[in-house]
């Protein structure tokens, strides 16, 4: 059984959330906080970092790069502020349209940029492997995301990686004191990596190193050495997906016509195809979606009211992705090898039994849709 927060719809089952006795999130209470601080100060701290870093002959920093709202918004304020910022890209595996569309504006924006598009059949293997070991389809996007910058940083001699949000800070989980800082331990403690590590796939396919690369994060030697250094510009400027979002589409961003599945926002999660599965298994372990942090993003921010977000939300979350199991539609599954059978045993796997209704004999209870029953507090 789920409780979700008094002011927000933020449960208590996310990974690191904490629900103080009074039922309020941590993310409630640091959006509170944010209130408090003083952004002046902060912008004037970050000047000074960037006036470390800037460079005459080489680009002055990296900005990881998705193309989506945020990567538009990073680039521009990196420029804004004098700074000649390097893209990359760790492409995805089924890169829509629209994330095409936005990555190609970029460059017409005039931002240099670099595309790493690991080895389709690796990836391919890897996206199976970790859907079927720790229930995540896009695994290896996730973690590419962290590791490619980082490479090419090093690669080129770029030291300052200038990330976007940080998630802890934005949507709850413990924040550490150095919460400016993206780094090994950072990632190990909330990136992508979710148990998961380059070892543990060694043990259970025959890859070789070298098919891993795209995967690695750089020793601590080498970092250390190049003095390379990873900050969340969330830290130092109010961040706000909306306003993000209002500043790239001036731009030229593209967002989807409409939500990904389990989505209410059409601007976030759209490069990757495999998001709606991503998500539909966040559901499956944890009782909520991505709707749940967009409209608990909009309640903060007095944009909607509980009651009409939280309908919103049991109406968009939760659905059995069906549209994904149509090979006509997105050749997702069927490309992995993965028959509509085995899907639903893995989706049966990484269900949590704790927060959705079972029969007498512990077997989860589906309607007809295969849409689950969850239990709320």
């Amino acid at each position: 059984m789920i409780i979700r927060c008094k002011k927000c719809l933020i449960p208590h089952t996310r990974p690191e959330q904490v629900i103080n006795k009074d039922g309020i999130c941590n993310a409630c209470i640091s959006h509170e906080n944010k209130k408090k601080i003083d952004w002046n100060q902060r912008e004037q701290k970050f000047l000074k970092i960037l006036d470390q870093f800037k460079s005459k002959n080489n680009w002055d920093c990296i900005i990881p790069s998705s193309g989506g709202k945020d990567s538009h918004c990073q680039a521009l304020k990196l420029r804004d502020l004098g700074m000649k910022p390097l893209l990359v890209t760790a492409t995805t595996c089924h890169l829509s349209k629209n994330g095409r569309q936005n990555l190609d504006n970029l460059k017409k924006l005039g931002f240099d940029t670099i595309e790493v598009s690991p080895n389709i059949e690796v990836r391919k293997i890897l996206n199976k492997l970790c859907l079927e070991l720790v229930g995540d389809i896009a695994w290896p996007e996730h973690v590419s995301i962290f590791t490619v910058p980082v490479q090419i940083a090093l690669k080129f001699n770029i030291p300052l990686i200038v990330w976007g949000e940080n998630p802890q800070f934005e949507y709850g989980g413990p924040v550490r004191d150095n919460a400016n800082i993206m780094d090994r331990k950072w990632l190990e403690e909330f990136g992508g990596l979710l148990g998961l590590r380059k070892e543990d796939l060694l043990n259970h396919y025959k890859f070789n190193q070298r098919d891993l690369l795209p995967y690695t994060y750089p020793e601590d030697s080498e970092l250390k050495k190049a003095k390379v250094q990873g900050v969340f510009l969330g830290y130092y400027f109010n961040w706000n997906n909306l306003e993000n979002f209002k500043i790239a589409k001036k731009n030229g961003f593209t967002p989807f016509h409409n939500p990904i599945e389990g989505g209410y926002y059409n601007f976030e999660k759209i490069d990757n195809l495999q998001h709606g599965i991503h998500d539909y298994f966040k559901f499956l372990k944890y009782g909520f979606g991505r709707a749940t942090d967009q409209l608990s993003f909009m309640i903060r921010n007095n944009l909607i009211d509980r009651k009409k977000a939280y309908d919103i939300v049991k109406e968009k979350e939760g659905k059995f992705p069906k549209s994904y199991l149509e090979i006509s539609t997105k050749d997702i599954l069927s490309r992995l090898g993965i028959s509509n059978e085995k899907f639903v045993k893995i989706c049966d796997q990484f269900t949590n039994k704790k927060i959705f209704a079972c029969n007498n004999n512990n077997q989860l209870i589906k309607d007809s849709d295969g849409n689950l029953i969850l239990k709320e507090k």
